[in-house]
């Protein structure tokens, strides 16, 4: 992907701020990378790979653990599923994309509602539990994700990796964006607490795992990608319908309008919302997706920009508020704007 590059100050209060909570978490470095106006205009790297002072620094070719930032990945893979007729719609029960699952406790709910975890399924111990009936609430849980691969995998005979690597990572030339089964110079280490339940390892490459790692500047541009509705370097890479039914307003109408709202997982910006992760300054039409590294992805289509911080943390220190933090990166980037 080609993108001109002119580095300016515009942006310095967001590089402070995304060095403020890198001081906060428990990280070893980071990273800040914004594409405003079709230019590179901010690109900063600091910090190392790991604790031990002998690591290697983290640079432009780092790849950082992106966490929950990949299910915007697989969100691509279930609205490319849709374009191409895989699927028929995601108003579909799910139960039709699992045949050989008769479990009444998923009666009810649809792909719409896997894609803005308004599913109301959750998993303890490996036994699947319903908190809510489907479409009435919204709650974060993994199973959500889980099944939506296995959807994916099973309508279309491909894996998520597949999907994406065929027609995106591909086409565009990515090379420091993926799933790794094995470690490498390239990928930082993710620090975290040894018993901490979130981490999960893995060594399969399908893109069904949380094991994905990519550079800050592929996540900057996977990013411009759907910012320019996939029309990369004068070529249309794939349908702008599926970045549009990516990045628009899915979510079901709920009682509680305060809840986050979502399109094909990425949060997007519509009403005013006190419990979503987008800051009340960054207007309506952006759409962010963050990970439990702290990894953020933000998206501003009325400003023609895209802003990604990266660290190498997992989860959160004690008293560490990251709704407000990341609330924060998006606002200082709007007053950056408007300044």
């Amino acid at each position: 992907m080609i993108i001109n590059k002119k580095i300016n100050t515009q942006f310095n209060s967001v590089v402070s701020n995304v060095r403020k909570t890198s001081e906060l978490v428990d990280c070893s470095g980071a990273s800040v990378f914004i594409i405003h106006n079709d230019t590179i205009v901010t690109e900063e790297y600091w910090g190392k790979h790991s604790k031990d002072p002998n690591s290697r620094l983290v640079q432009e070719d780092t790849q950082f653990h992106v966490a929950s930032v990949r299910k915007s990945y697989i969100g691509f893979a279930v609205a490319y599923a849709v374009n191409k007729g895989y699927l028929d719609s995601i108003d579909d029960l799910i139960v039709k994309y699992l045949p050989s699952n008769r479990m009444p406790i998923l009666n009810g709910t649809t792909i719409r509602h896997l894609l803005t975890h308004t599913h109301g399924l959750t998993s303890i111990n490996g036994e699947l539990y319903r908190e809510f009936p489907s479409g009435e609430d919204w709650a974060y849980r993994g199973i959500g994700i889980d099944i939506l691969t296995q959807i994916v995998k099973n309508a279309t005979g491909k894996s998520i990796a597949e999907i994406l690597t065929n027609n995106v990572f591909k086409p565009l030339n990515f090379t420091e964006t993926g799933w790794y089964g094995e470690i490498n110079e390239k990928l930082a280490d993710v620090i975290r607490k040894a018993d901490d339940p979130s981490w999960n390892a893995s060594k399969g490459v399908d893109g069904d795992k949380m094991n994905m790692y990519v550079s800050s500047r592929e996540l900057a541009e996977w990013g411009y990608f759907h910012l320019r509705n996939g029309y990369i370097n004068g070529e249309q890479i794939v349908a702008n319908e599926i970045m549009d039914m990516a990045t628009s307003l899915q979510s079901p109408r709920l009682m509680d309008t305060e809840l986050p709202q979502n399109g094909y997982l990425w949060f997007v910006k519509d009403l005013p919302a006190r419990k979503t992760e987008i800051g009340e300054l960054v207007p309506k039409g952006s759409y962010q997706i963050l990970g439990y590294t702290g990894v953020t992805v933000l998206v501003i289509p009325q400003h023609n920009l895209v802003a990604v911080r990266s660290f190498n943390s997992f989860g959160s220190t004690d008293g560490f508020d990251y709704l407000a933090d990341v609330r924060e990166f998006g606002n200082t980037i709007m007053t950056c704007l408007r300044n």
